[in-house]
């Protein structure tokens, strides 16, 4: 129960301006509130771009245009993206160039989803293209664990010592709301946590846990994470509850939770330690 707690913040996502004014859409928004984060505790912050469609160096450019102000502030910050549109080739080109410039975290989604009326593909090449891309840029992979099968993956090229150093496991479950208008997955209940955790046994990754279209922290399953040697992630990209919050505010309420459970929330050292992130150079 000593082990420090990683907090993730996923700081928009799709979610609109309309509903919640608070979430940052520009370069600059994002900047302030990647910032914010890293402030309130979080030590990992995810965002997108209001660009899908484009060339590998303009998406990264896209990126890097609110990220470069966070590292002049906090150099070496943990910021990762989301993939782009396309075939896999196209929809990972900007991860190289975000390596380059000192992203350490990349992406590995093992499985598809349906997730609204948008399919969400993975296919076992495509699989394989995101390995190479995150083992031949040093990218320590977040793997995104939207249903059980994707867990499964994840532990078979575990087993295969497939999985580059760094590797996290975030276990997502759906509220009725869902996400993009469906629900999928599991929902944020003990008993699904326990059949995660389950198919996880006695796998030493670390995992987190996330909810799409609820408050994570009042959730059951956030507390249990924390009590369970789990981390969290929160952000206004799954969050959906009472009130209009600022990322900064579920960030701090998440380090709320961490001390009454009685784990500290770790720090940006810490945090490369727990995730065993690779050595660039």
């Amino acid at each position: 129960m000593e082990q420090p707690v990683i907090i993730e913040a996923a700081i928009n996502g799709l979610t609109s301006k309309q509903e919640n004014p608070n979430v940052p859409r520009s370069a600059s928004e994002i900047t302030a509130d990647a910032l914010a984060c890293l402030e309130a505790g979080a030590t990992i912050v995810h965002n997108h771009v209001d660009v899908v469609m484009v060339d590998g160096p303009t998406a990264a450019a896209c990126y890097l245009e609110s990220w470069e102000p966070v590292w002049q502030k906090v150099p070496g910050a943990l910021l990762y993206p989301t993939v782009n549109a396309g075939s896999v080739e196209m929809s990972f080109s900007h991860l190289p160039v975000l390596a380059a410039a000192g992203c350490r975290i990349g992406i590995i989604d093992a499985g598809s989803v349906n997730l609204g009326d948008f399919v969400y593909v993975n296919s076992s090449s495509d699989i394989e293209h995101q390995l190479r891309i995150c083992v031949e840029n040093q990218l320590a992979p977040s793997m995104a664990i939207f249903e059980p099968g994707f867990l499964r993956k994840a532990l078979q090229l575990f087993q295969q010592h497939l999985l580059p150093t760094g590797t996290m496991l975030k276990l997502y479950f759906a509220a009725e709301s869902g996400y993009l208008g469906g629900v999928f997955g599991l929902p944020p209940t003990e008993p699904a946590l326990d059949a995660y955790l389950s198919i996880l046994g006695d796998c030493p990754l670390p995992w987190s846990v996330a909810v799409m279209g609820d408050d994570v922290v009042d959730s059951a399953v956030g507390r249990l994470a924390v009590e369970r040697g789990g981390h969290i992630h929160v952000g206004l990209e799954d969050w959906a509850g009472v009130g209009a919050p600022t990322n900064a505010d579920v960030v701090s309420r998440a380090t709320t939770l961490c001390a009454e459970v009685g784990r500290p929330v770790s720090d940006h050292v810490q945090t490369a330690e727990l995730l065993c992130l690779p050595a660039r150079g």
